[in-house]
């Protein structure tokens, strides 16, 4: 059966789906976007537009509809589990893997190795991605969370929103910053030249509010997040904060931790590249100038991947709200590379990111 969220409009509500986002937070604007779309969004007993103003006292109805069942087909695929109990299961997702199938991707993916495994997934995120809260490109590794149950979904979906997790990176980049550490602050969009790719836009662009961007039916993500695409003339942007620090240096390459104050498509990526320190490997980021250096160019070249490690996720279980920390190693080829370029992965230590020197 269809659940129905009800609301009625107060003083100052302004354009109908950013008041139902604010109102609910479990519903990505871009869903109910989707949902108005589609018809299932009523003011007064009224289909809805995305544009519309409720007055005062108007009654707003959302039926949300049930999730059908899914057809991905469960595979055994061994998994790297962490964590486990009744409401999530935390996993260390290798690089190479996508995370939920797509064109191209049918079979062999995370979901379909989670659907090979025992117990229940969430169903939020619809029947091709069960139990997926967030997800982490296809080439990077690194922690994931993944939710059993509606509740959990919803609960880590308020946490992701609330960016009240902890979330660091790893990073093998070209060149040798200037600076120690610092913090990147931009707002990514949409590139409008290559709709595959994101970029920093001017902040003082104002989003029109008759603005109203291709519905797609999707679920919102943390770190890779599905956003619809910016007519030619209106971007839209997101505000991304990436805090970085130096952990090891050799010749022309570096390793970088980053913790992810927000998470937007790509963040580290482009925040990375914008700086002039794109990862290695990273064939959709990377710069002209920056070519790895001879002594590891071939193992980059069998990797395909940019050399990106999710290796730390902290947050509190929405059950007990007891504190939960998970952190992995990175992946044997990751760890070969960083020797051969003569980068010493130190100790992986939750310490402190200190206040930044200077802001990019």
């Amino acid at each position: 059966m269809a659940e129905r969220l009800r609301w009625v409009a107060t003083p100052g509500t302004g354009r109908l789906d950013r008041a139902l986002a604010d109102v609910f937070p479990t519903l990505s604007r871009a869903r109910i976007q989707a949902l108005i779309a589609e018809g299932r969004v009523t003011v007064d007993g009224e289909p809805a537009k995305a544009s519309a103003r409720p007055t005062v006292d108007q009654v707003v109805v959302i039926e949300v509809p049930d999730a059908v069942a899914s057809t991905v087909v469960g595979e055994d695929i061994p998994l790297d589990v962490l964590f486990e109990d009744e409401d999530l299961i935390v996993l260390v997702k290798p690089a190479g893997m996508v995370v939920h199938p797509s064109a191209g991707h049918a079979t062999g993916t995370l979901v379909n190795a989670l659907l090979g495994r025992p117990g229940a997934l969430s169903s939020i995120g619809g029947v091709e991605r069960p139990g997926i809260v967030h997800r982490l490109d296809a080439g990077t590794s690194g922690v994931m969370v993944v939710a059993r149950n509606d509740v959990t979904h919803r609960a880590l979906s308020t946490l992701f929103a609330a960016h009240d997790l902890e979330r660091r990176y790893l990073a093998v980049v070209h060149k040798v910053p200037l600076f120690d550490g610092g913090t990147y602050r931009s707002v990514l969009g949409r590139d409008p030249k290559d709709r595959l790719k994101i970029s920093s836009i001017p902040e003082d662009v104002p989003e029109p509010e008759d603005f109203e961007p291709e519905v797609i039916n999707y679920v919102e993500y943390d770190d890779e997040e599905d956003e619809p695409a910016p007519t030619p003339d209106r971007r839209r942007g997101r505000l991304a904060i990436t805090h970085w620090r130096v952990r090891a240096k050799a010749d022309r390459v570096s390793l970088v931790e980053c913790r992810l104050e927000t998470g937007r498509t790509h963040q580290v990526r482009v925040h990375l590249s914008e700086a002039g320190h794109p990862v290695v490997g990273d064939a959709a980021y990377g710069r002209r100038e920056c070519v790895a250096p001879a002594a590891i160019r071939p193992m980059v070249d069998t990797l395909g991947h940019p050399l990106l490690h999710a290796w730390h996720l902290g947050f509190r279980h929405p059950r007990d709200g007891r504190a939960l920390a998970f952190s992995a190693p990175p992946p044997a080829d990751f760890v070969a590379l960083c020797a051969a370029a003569g980068l010493t992965i130190p100790a992986l230590e939750l310490t402190p990111m200190t206040p930044p020197a200077r802001t990019r």
